[in-house]
């Protein structure tokens, strides 16, 4: 069972690295991670624009581009925490998904498991 973290972004940050390795996993989450934000906005805009259409296409973005990580995490030699809940994992996803993942990229910490990947695979 997971447990709770009070800081969550710090937290997070400092296990990312270990957990994003494989290098099918980064280039999934190269992708899936602007998918989900591109599917969260569409979401909201259905929302609050009242476009079924916009919704039901963020839906099933949002699910594509969670599939997409999952399938990479289990890739990973080293696990991820598992969820201890639902609250749990919409705030880690959330973080993972709008802190977590463009500070890994934009750091340069995806370019730097990238270059590794010939040494661990």
């Amino acid at each position: 069972m997971g447990k709770r973290h009070p800081n969550l972004p710090a937290w997070q940050w400092r296990e990312y690295p270990n957990n994003h390795q494989h290098p099918t996993n980064l280039v999934l989450h190269l992708l899936a991670v602007p998918l989900f934000i591109l599917a969260f906005l569409l979401i909201v805009t259905g929302v609050f624009g009242l476009s079924f259409v916009n919704f039901a296409i963020g839906i099933v973005g949002l699910l594509a581009a969670l599939g997409l990580q999952r399938h990479g995490h289990t890739l990973e030699q080293q696990a991820s925490e598992p969820f201890s809940g639902r609250k749990d994992a919409v705030s880690r996803l959330l973080v993972e998904q709008f802190v977590t993942f463009p500070r890994f990229l934009l750091s340069g910490g995806w370019w730097r498991a990238w270059r590794e990947r010939h040494r661990r695979h």
